[in-house]
């Protein structure tokens, strides 16, 4: 179905792509009920200093950018023609200097932006490139968001398979882009640190990945322009030994997500329930 479905949207304009995707995200808001009210609260507990007015405006264009994202989705293949019309990217000399000497590049990111146009456009960079993914319960999901991330290079590995720990290993071994969404509640091994100043579980294990393997952590994200392109960011990498603080390395890149959205709230997840409790999979106290 998905795949039938992107054949008849890559035919299009993006333009008209655009359309489509933000008429979804405005039906989405009007019947979603239970995802408007939990963005909504999100919100408020981010920027409690805003008028109600502001987080609903907020919010609307949030479901309208997630609609985009879906149909652009559907769209992105064309990036194997029309990348350089439709992207831009900043920070990639220094990311492919220190690929192309040998050294693995671990990429802190989140859902903002379209992350997948992030993941698109940073295989077609042309080094070996992979990303860890929770695998969703919809089978057919996942076997077209792998073969999409395919085309373009990347291959994606599923957190919690029988090999998934090899594989990160292996990916730190050859050198490239590994990367890992560290902005959700996640059932596994987590640290709290501070997300708009409220406590929040966050994933360990790739700032101990990084670690381990003395990679090179970096933060890279995706944001939609008013112009419509879209721009792809790496931040300054840093360098990671033996002795880091994997807490010190999550909280500082939960502080350059948090600044990220801070900039362009309505490109983030708001209906994910970001500070849900999870002592089950805490490992330890706030840094």
């Amino acid at each position: 179905m998905l795949t039938a479905c992107g054949a008849i949207v890559r035919r299009l304009p993006l333009s008209i792509v655009r359309v489509l995707g933000a008429i979804l995200g405005t039906i989405g808001y009007s019947v979603a009920i239970g995802e408007r009210r939990r963005a909504i609260a999100n919100i408020a507990r981010a920027f409690p200093e805003w008028p109600r007015k502001q987080h609903k405006r907020t919010i609307r264009a949030t479901f309208r950018h997630l609609g985009i994202s879906v149909f652009e989705l559907l769209w992105l293949p064309n990036l194997d023609t029309k990348l350089h019309e439709t992207t831009v990217y900043e920070g990639t000399d220094k990311l492919l200097e220190l690929i192309d000497a040998g050294r693995a590049c671990i990429v802190f990111t989140a859902h903002v932006g379209n992350w997948e146009w992030l993941c698109y456009g940073s295989g077609k960079l042309g080094r070996p490139t992979a990303v860890l993914q929770r695998e969703r319960n919809e089978a057919d999901i996942n076997r077209f968001i792998t073969e999409l991330r395919a085309r373009a290079g990347v291959r994606t590995i599923d957190r919690g398979s029988t090999g998934s720990a090899r594989e990160l290993l292996q990916a730190t071994k050859r050198g490239g882009i590994l990367a890992f969404l560290i902005d959700q509640n996640l059932r596994t091994e987590s640290v709290k640190v501070p997300f708009f100043g409220i406590p929040s579980p966050t994933p360990i294990g790739p700032a101990k990945l990084a670690i381990r393997s003395e990679a090179i952590a970096i933060a890279g994200f995706v944001e939609r322009l008013p112009d419509g392109r879209h721009l792809i960011r790496f931040h300054e990498p840093i360098e990671c030994k033996r002795d880091d603080d994997p807490i010190a390395l999550t909280a500082r890149m939960t502080e350059i997500i948090e600044a990220q959205i801070r900039r362009l709230p309505e490109q983030w997840v708001w209906m994910h329930d970001r500070w849900r409790e999870r002592p089950k999979w805490d490992v330890t106290p706030v840094a």
